[in-house]
């Protein structure tokens, strides 16, 4: 009989090699796999997982402690098994790994105790005595107040809440129990999500139900989809469909049939922007037995909604990355929705890829992995068993793209986009735009001596954000802020200009030229505020006409039938990073935001503004040409090593100054190098939050033992303070 707990502390020491054994008491009976544990911890106490059980332990039986306490709540042991997958996959710690798949506000190891918990309601039902003592002519003797209460039961149980409403406080409600009139019973109160039951934008379009008719080729994909679901098999699917094919349709579908059999299904999405939609759809067809999880939820409501999957209640989890890891019994379905979206990469540590731990999940559970994308990745169009979508489920053609070249325009609004703007004014139709950059301006310069204002924490200039009569200049890459110059400190001069176009910015200038038309405007500083951008987004849906302008979260996903007109004010923005994903981007971005036009009746059309429009990846989008695209761009990433024809781990190392920046990563390149494997660099990066850095890459057909030789070689650079003051991360496939 198991007498022995393997934990892993939840700590964030990267040199610290568990699990430790603790021995199991006999009032500690069902401690298991996923139990978490209060444990004594050198001379603290820490929450600890419990990730195997055994009968015997290599430690004597005297030098073993005890756990302190057991918490109530636990984590599934299939949910163990993937966290410490991520962990070694991603090259990172099991507690960091662990502390993904834990209940939301625990797995931190300054504080054993929870942060979230059930909420609870005191809720009254009358009993029989009660029953009878409302009876004409009874001889129990009841108050005003009293008999109020019970009369207010009449119709089946009631919180306490609400029967102070009706004038029975908490007194006279113990009063009635004590007499044994009614019954007084702590039940759990579930936080509800807001706005999810009616969808957001579920409130003015008619039930999208499964009458539906559905295409030949959607026929023919969902046949494909349920034949892996009935059997119970292993799948990796990519539904490959043109924006407005209906791949929504197929997921619900493809969901129904998984409820059907019993068993629960994960549906993510790369933008929370993207949830309360996606929810609000499948909550009208499934009702209840959907939950949302995301990081803009209060702690309380993720709680709710952990426990509610966790114990069966409900079976759909819709969410973004994070959702992956939901506590969901019996898996039989995961849906990847707009899997080309590189928001799927975590950027903290463990920095895993939701794409490849869902296909992970899907394999132990021998579930079907679905991937859904207008603009597929090289990466999954090269591995995932096709789907083809080719044509629209309405039948309507996709909109015509233009390419406008702007090498000539001095203006961020081209003449013939302005016109088309003006157009849709006289109109009254609606219309979203691109902005590639957000904020008013994305830098200030000197005209007199050139100063540019710059960060003095990051190697990177600051963007001027504008609030109302409010302005400040702020770096986006660790929220340092200062006053708007009014002057140049190095030449005196009061020529201080403002250029480039943000969102903000754009938002004004249209406010004012096409006025009356609203504006709405979507971008990360609108995400900052709970339910800020589905607000925005219900608000563009249910105006008669409009303007829409945000930054990339606008560009997928978005169901707008009355949208006639798509711009993208800068399409060379991501042409222009040192990346060899950088087409593949363009080209998604601008397909993407294509498909958001032309949905309804009046049909739509495309304006791409660019500096480069001989560009390949601007002229297959324009074309609607995505095979045409990634068969060459195949062609090339094959030709220079890169995914999916071989994986990329990248090394960075931090410090105070870059020669001990450089140290470390050379300290961590000459281990890994010993290990037979070759890396690129160092090569300094910019500085960022007062850390200077120095970046090694690592191109690898061995995926498995590349990761283990970084992480010894980190590992071993991080034991013994040799490299005090120097912090190392590491990166398997950074997008």
């Amino acid at each position: 009989m198991a007498s022995i707990a393997k934990v892993e502390p939840l700590t964030t020491a990267r040199a610290l090699r568990g699990p430790f054994d603790y021995r199991i008491p006999s009032r500690m009976e069902g401690v298991g796999v996923g139990t978490m544990l209060v444990v004594p911890f050198g001379r603290q106490r820490m929450l600890g997982v419990v990730v195997d059980v055994a009968s015997e332990s290599e430690i004597p039986p005297e030098r073993l402690v005890e756990p302190v306490s057991a918490l109530e709540s636990g984590v599934p042991a299939e949910l163990v098994r993937l966290g410490l997958w991520v962990a070694e996959d991603y090259c990172s710690t099991p507690a960091r790994g662990l502390a993904l798949v834990l209940p939301p506000g625990t797995g931190t190891s300054r504080s054993a105790a929870p942060a979230a918990r059930t909420r609870e309601q005191l809720v009254a039902d009358l009993l029989p005595a009660g029953r009878e003592a409302l009876v004409a002519g009874s001889p129990v003797r009841l108050g005003p107040r009293q008999r109020q209460a019970l009369e207010s039961l009449l119709d089946g149980p009631a919180t306490a809440a609400e029967l102070a409403d009706a004038g029975a406080d908490h007194s006279t409600l113990r009063r009635l129990a004590d007499r044994s009139l009614l019954s007084l019973e702590r039940k759990p109160q579930r936080r509800h999500v807001a706005g999810i039951e009616l969808g957001e934008q579920g409130e003015r379009r008619p039930n999208r139900s499964s009458a539906l008719t559905l295409t030949p080729a959607q026929h023919a994909a969902l046949d494909a989809v349920l034949e892996g679901i009935r059997a119970r098999r292993h799948e990796r699917l990519l539904l490959n469909g043109v924006t407005g094919s209906g791949k929504t349709e197929v997921y619900l579908r493809a969901v129904a049939q998984v409820l059907e059999q019993g068993r629960s299904a994960i549906v993510l999405v790369p933008e929370i922007a993207l949830t309360p939609q996606t929810a609000g759809r499948f909550a009208e067809r499934f009702g209840d037995r959907v939950a949302v999880m995301h990081s803009q939820l209060g702690l309380g409501e993720r709680y709710d909604e952990w426990q509610r999957l966790r114990r069966g209640e409900a079976r759909v989890c819709v969410g973004p990355r994070s959702a992956v890891f939901a506590p969901v019994k019996d898996l039989g379905l995961i849906v990847v929705d707009e899997e080309h979206d590189s928001a799927y990469k975590q950027e903290s540590d463990p920095r895993y890829d939701a794409r490849r731990v869902a296909e992970h999940r899907a394999e132990l559970a021998q579930a079907v992995l679905l991937c859904g994308s207008a603009t597929p990745r090289p990466e999954s169009w090269r591995r995932l068993r096709r789907l083809d979508l080719p044509e629209r489920a309405d039948g309507r053609r996709l909109p015509p793209v233009e390419l406008i070249d702007m090498r000539e325009s001095p203006r961020a609004l081209h003449r013939c986009t302005r016109e088309a703007l003006d157009e849709l004014k006289r109109s009254g139709g609606k219309a979203i735009v691109l902005v590639n950059r957000r904020g008013w301006s994305p830098f200030v310069v000197c005209r007199t001596c050139g100063k540019t204002w710059m960060c003095p924490r990051c190697d990177v200039t600051l963007t001027l954000h504008r609030d109302g009569d409010s302005q400040a200049l702020r770096c986006h890459h660790c929220g340092h802020g200062e006053p708007v110059p009014s002057s140049c400190p190095d030449c005196r001069s009061t020529a201080v200009a403002r250029h480039g176009t943000g969102t903000q910015r754009l938002e004004e200038e249209l406010r004012e030229a096409l006025s009356p038309l609203p504006v709405f405007r979507v971008d990360s500083d609108a995400a900052r505020r709970k339910s800020g951008i589905a607000h925005v987004l219900r608000d563009f849906d249910r105006a008669s006409s409009g303007i829409l302008i945000g930054t990339q979260m606008v560009a997928q996903g978005h169901d707008f039938p009355e949208v006639t007109l798509a711009v993208v004010q800068d399409a060379d923005a991501t042409l222009r990073f040192p990346d060899f994903r950088s087409e593949e981007r363009t080209f998604s971005l601008v397909a993407q935001l294509a498909g958001r036009s032309g949905r309804g009746p009046a049909g739509g059309r495309v304006l791409v503004q660019t500096m480069c429009p001989e560009a390949g990846c601007l002229r297959h989008a324009a074309a609607h040409d995505a095979e045409g695209f990634l068969r060459e761009e195949l062609e090339r990433r094959s030709a220079l090593g890169y995914p999916p024809f071989a994986d990329l781990v990248r090394i960075v190392a931090s410090a105070q100054d870059q020669a001990a920046a450089d140290a470390g990563a050379n300290s961590v390149g000459e281990r890994v190098a010993a290990a037979g494997f070759k890396l690129l660099g160092p090569a300094p990066l910019f500085r960022l939050k007062d850390q200077s850095r120095s970046m090694l890459l690592m191109k690898t057909r061995e995926r498995a033992n590349a990761v283990a030789a970084v992480g010894d070689a980190v590992k071993a650079a991080a034991t013994g303070g040799r490299l005090r003051g120097v912090s190392l991360s590491v990166d398997v496939d950074p997008q």
